[in-house]
């Protein structure tokens, strides 16, 4: 058996498997409560320990706050000249982005840092403990920044993340209060009357299917992205029961009726497909792809299979070379090959930009 003929079967011997994945999702992967939205918090910190590549004693902005650290540690400075020659400190925002559904005490998120004077390098820097707070004056402190500066674009050092580095000191609550009725919001890429039709379709299906078969329907579409939900009265004493319920509702995006589109969420590492998407015959290769294929000798013996180790893989169609692939056969090869979620969107990306994934992409709720 040759290596691409067994790519092929080990494709669709997986393909079952990828339209039970798609049948897997269910209404909490597509929607929002109306007032439930994502949250910043923002400061101004110290990036310590920089190779010479700092603001400078020059930049007064900075070697003020400098010399309050100082003096808050018990080494006051007589004179601000004496930090003239601080070129190893920098002064920065920090920003850190939390999700939807809220944050307690203790959670951690990464930090996003950049660069407010004029230093032109982070790499190798430590962010010093810095309070983050709402983005309003005399907000309140929510969280606390600190870590190892991490540069993920070497092209531009003056921004960076702090992997973890934010750790929540206060909770953030993004639940809206519900008083016997509560609106689903879509997200803003599913937006559609035939996806919010048939989400209400499924939940109204699933629930009365469960309960009484007779009862008033409890989910209303009210616009291309709105749902309304009415809690019955029987359900408002057991209100968490009833919304975990609504949101387990199974759902299979592909019958949204929706264009082509892929949507992956790298926090999460779900990613989830519309339409029918496709991809042109192409090649992958990924540091951590290893293809194993077995392929028996002239007289084969299970005991002694002829084992090929190689570290690419290919999605080919068996028909002609104007046919192309479809995204499921490469999910599949992902799964086979155990790849991981992140580098599954990393190459997703880059199909994306090489033009080979025909479709919409979305990552993070940004066009790919």
């Amino acid at each position: 058996m040759n290596r691409r003929l067994a790519i092929t079967l080990l494709a669709s011997l997986l393909l079952a498997s990828c339209a039970q994945t798609a049948l897997a999702s269910s209404v909490r992967d597509f929607v929002r409560f109306r007032g439930q939205g994502e949250s910043v918090l923002q400061g101004i910190g110290l990036v310590v320990g920089l190779n010479g590549t700092g603001d400078g004693g020059d930049e007064i902005a900075t070697i003020r706050p400098l010399a309050e650290l100082l003096r808050r540690n018990e080494m006051p400075i007589a004179s601000l000249d004496e930090l003239a020659n601080a070129n190893s400190v920098a002064l920065v925002m920090v920003t850190c982005t939390i999700p939807r559904a809220g944050a307690a005490v203790d959670d951690t998120f990464d930090a996003t840092i950049s660069v407010v004077n004029s230093a032109s390098s982070l790499a190798g820097g430590e962010l010093y403990i810095a309070p983050l707070t709402e983005p309003r004056p005399g907000g309140a402190v929510y969280a606390f920044a600190q870590g190892t500066i991490v540069v993920e674009n070497p092209d531009i050092p003056t921004t960076a993340t702090v992997p973890g580095g934010v750790r929540m000191v206060r909770p953030v609550q993004t639940m809206p209060a519900v008083d016997g009725a509560f609106d689903l919001i879509l997200d803003a890429w599913y937006a559609g009357w035939s996806s919010t039709s048939y989400i209400t379709s499924q939940i109204n299906d699933s629930y009365h299917l469960d309960t009484n078969p007779t009862a008033d329907r409890i989910a209303r579409t009210i616009d291309n992205r709105t749902i309304r939900l009415t809690v019955p009265p029987e359900e408002r004493e057991t209100f968490p029961a009833f919304i975990a319920e609504i949101m387990q509702t199974p759902i299979n995006p592909q019958r949204f009726g929706l264009p082509a589109m892929v949507v992956a969420n790298s926090r999460t590492g779900s990613i989830v497909v519309t339409g029918s998407v496709k991809i042109s015959p192409t090649v992958i290769t990924h540091n951590d792809l290893v293809l194993t294929t077995t392929l028996p000798p002239p007289v084969p013996t299970p005991q002694a299979p002829l084992i090929e180790n190689g570290r690419w893989a290919t999605i080919e169609t068996a028909a002609d070379e104007d046919d192309m692939a479809r995204l499921d056969d490469l999910l599949a090869a992902f799964k086979q090959l155990d790849i991981g979620a992140k580098a599954q969107i990393q190459i997703l990306r880059d199909l994306h930009r090489s033009g080979s994934l025909h479709a919409r992409l979305v990552i993070d709720g940004k066009e790919g």
